[in-house]
Order: C-alpha cells, then structure tokens, then sequence
C-alpha cells in the first residue's frame, strides 16, 4: 500500500521513511502541508496518510480539513503525529477529520498497530466500493416495464414503439429480464384443445 508522510523535520521523515519501506509500505514523503495536500488530491493519491501536526504552510490539521471538503468517493486514511497531549487538541485534530492520532514521542510497534488498522480500514472501504458499484451495475442493467402499454382487445398483441405489433411474451422478454415456458390453463383445455381432439377423434374413426 501506499502512504504519505508528511514531515518538515528531515530527520524524523527519513527514519519514518526508512521504516515504512522496511514493513513493506511504498511511501510518498513530503516536507510541508501544501505538498502533502497537493499530493493527496492528485490522481493516484495514497489512501493512507500521517501527517505532522506542526509544518511550514499548511499543518498537519488544515491538511487534513481541506483534503476532507473536496474527498471524493475514495476515503483516505488520517494519521496525525502530534506533541500535543491535551484533550482539547486531541478533539480539534479529530474534529477537522483525522481518524486516528499519535503522541510523539511514539514507539515503533504502536505505530506498525495503529498503520495495520488504517489499512484494514482502507481495505474494508475498498471492497464496500466495489460492492456498491456491482450492485449499481446490476440495477443498471435491470430492464423495467412502466408507464401505459396499448395492448389490442381481441389479439392481445402489444403496439411498440416503432408502430409494430408483436406478441405480448415477446415483447415482455425484450424489455426485461422475463422468460416464458409455454403451458395450457384447465380454461383452454376445455375450451379449445378438448373440442380439437374430440374432432380428431371423430375423423379417425369415420376413416
């Protein structure tokens, strides 16, 4: 997965980098909050990101409010890195849209937990995606049959929309995802097919 850090201290930023790229992760690093913002509304943003409360430009807070107000439909996953402990901050960062938080100083294995839970999460918001979408893909392929149909009274063939008249089950099987298996009802039977073979009958036996 991909992360961003966001880091004005080199030192700090290229030891976090180091072992980012030691778990595993591809890392995008950045000094300052307005390339950290920029690199999170770009094409092929990261979908997780830590960021230093306290930067040059833009700080980790602002960051993470302007990347929340233009979020399209991909969710990215907010880390800050603070040296604040007071709850009142701790409730503005969250507020302004982090989903998670560290106190520096920080050890190594609370961050590796605290990055296991935003990819877990990213991953989760991934795969809700694309349910989502097979679903509208399906609804968008459901055909549905509305509105008023001129039906002829003694055929009982529908009139379509270039002016033909076809048989109602066709008609139906084109405009939606109906099928049909041809039966006959106890009413016709009656009605139709037991004269037939009354008549049938008849002529075999006269023959």
């Amino acid at each position: 997965m991909k992360i961003l850090i966001a880091e004005d201290d080199m030192t700090s930023r290229r030891m976090l980098e180091t072992r980012l790229v030691k778990w595993g992760y591809e890392v995008v690093a950045t000094s300052d909050g307005n390339q950290a913002r920029e690199a999170l509304q770009g094409e092929d943003a990261p979908q997780l990101a830590i960021l230093d409360w306290m930067m040059p430009g833009l700080d980790g807070v602002e960051v993470c409010r302007r990347v929340r107000e233009l979020e399209g439909e991909s969710h990215i996953y907010i880390i800050l890195l603070t040296a604040k402990d007071r709850k009142e901050d701790l409730v503005a960062g969250l507020d302004a849209g982090a989903d998670d938080y560290l106190t520096k100083p920080f050890k190594r294995e609370e961050m590796r937990a605290r990055l296991q839970v935003g990819i877990r999460t990213v991953d989760l918001q991934n795969r809700l995606a694309e349910h989502i979408k097979s679903l509208e893909d399906a609804l968008s392929q459901i055909k549905q049959l509305q509105g008023m149909l001129p039906i002829c009274a003694y055929c009982k063939k529908i009139r379509t929309d270039d002016n033909y008249w076809q048989q109602v089950e066709g008609y139906i099987m084109e405009h939606s995802e109906a099928e049909f298996s041809h039966s006959i009802c106890p009413e016709c039977y009656e009605k139709y097919v037991k004269p037939e073979l009354e008549e049938l009958g008849q002529h075999r036996k006269a023959a």
